[in-house]
């Protein structure tokens, strides 16, 4: 059973969720270059360096997770897929039900949404979100496709699949964008069933 979390952890969750929804609120009212780390501080009624304890990437790190979420989404995808399944197809699926690419998002998502795919800051910072998922994610295909984990074509293939949602995001119709670069990735990576 999990252990409860201890009141500094309470409150440090508390501190880092007013300064998320502060910069958020900031971010979407005023755009992203207009609002500095200390307005933010100051929304969420913190000091500057508290601001920095919390998110030491700065402000463009304050409207996403610390990336676990993707990097486990990601191995999932791949370990947990139908048997049978390529990997490609796995992750496929994954990444058409998130971000640009999803077709519904809940309408407090969608703001959201716009406002990264919109700040090359923030599209950024995504993209260092997702490459750092590389190793974890090129370990999962290595063993799905029974490569050795230092195979380069598994690296390659982690790679390529990493830059997909940085390369077609923007598009103007990205899950249409997505498809043609997984049906390229298809093409030429050798489908290993489960």
């Amino acid at each position: 059973m999990p252990a409860t979390p201890g009141r500094r952890e309470r409150k440090k969750a508390r501190t880092r969720q007013a300064l998320d929804e502060a910069a958020l609120r900031l971010f979407l009212a005023h755009g992203y270059d207009h609002v500095t780390v200390a307005r933010i501080a100051e929304e969420a009624d913190v000091s500057v360096a508290t601001l920095f304890a919390h998110v030491p990437d700065g402000k463009e790190a304050l409207i996403f997770d610390d990336g676990t979420e993707r990097r486990e989404g990601l191995v999932a995808a791949v370990r947990e897929r139908e048997a049978g399944e390529p990997v490609l197809t796995a992750l496929r699926r994954f990444f058409a039900s998130r971000g640009p690419f999803a077709a519904e998002l809940p309408p407090e998502y969608e703001r959201k949404r716009a406002l990264i795919v919109t700040t090359p800051a923030l599209r950024g910072y995504a993209r260092k979100l997702w490459i750092a998922s590389e190793d974890a994610l090129t370990d999962a295909i290595a063993d799905a496709s029974d490569l050795p984990a230092t195979d380069m074509a598994a690296r390659a293939l982690a790679r390529y699949v990493l830059e997909i949602p940085d390369l077609t995001g923007t598009e103007p119709d990205p899950l249409a964008a997505l498809n043609v670069v997984f049906d390229l990735l298809e093409a030429g990576w050798p489908q290993r069933p489960a």
